[in-house]
């Protein structure tokens, strides 16, 4: 069993006791998330929705995500991402969301936001939090320590 396999489920037992649905809105991970929780048998209990807004136009129409915030902040910011769990949530009408933001590289980093940025943003029904990490590597290393990070944030959370 991988590190993922046991954040899921951790995950999926703090669901399935709170009777609570798990919903997720990604952007640089592509939908990695929501595959990682659909690998486990019986998640159909716990997840219905997943959004892959990859562009901005898909933040806004698929999340409601404020084409404000877009332009003042970034698709890459607090605030975005905080907008696409909540948007996520209440589209899903799931109690958590775990959102995901980020430049996976190769290209796309400034000075602000290097390739590797990643913003993460959870909500369960205690609140909602976000997060920013910059991960090393190439695409395919910062999209899987995106993942990981993803579950496990929204784990974290839940323990409490």
């Amino acid at each position: 069993m991988n590190v993922n396999d046991v954040l899921v489920d951790r995950l999926a037992t703090h669901l399935l006791a709170a009777r609570a649905k798990v919903t997720t809105a990604e952007s640089c991970s592509g939908g990695w998330v929501a595959k990682t929780l659909t690998d486990i048998p019986g998640s159909s209990a716990w997840f219905e929705y997943g959004f892959v807004s990859y562009g901005n136009n898909a933040k806004a129409d698929l999340l409601g995500v404020d084409e404000t915030l877009l332009e003042n902040f970034g698709a890459v910011s607090e605030n975005v991402v905080v907008a696409m769990a909540q948007g996520a949530a209440a589209r899903a009408g799931a109690e958590c969301a775990i959102a995901v933001t980020g430049i996976a590289g190769p290209d796309g980093g400034t000075v602000d936001k290097p390739v590797g940025t990643v913003w993460f943003a959870w909500q369960w029904p205690g609140g909602i939090k976000a997060e920013c990490h910059v991960f090393p590597g190439d695409r395919d290393t910062v999209r899987r320590q995106t993942v990981t990070r993803a579950l496990a944030g929204l784990v974290e959370r839940l323990d409490r």
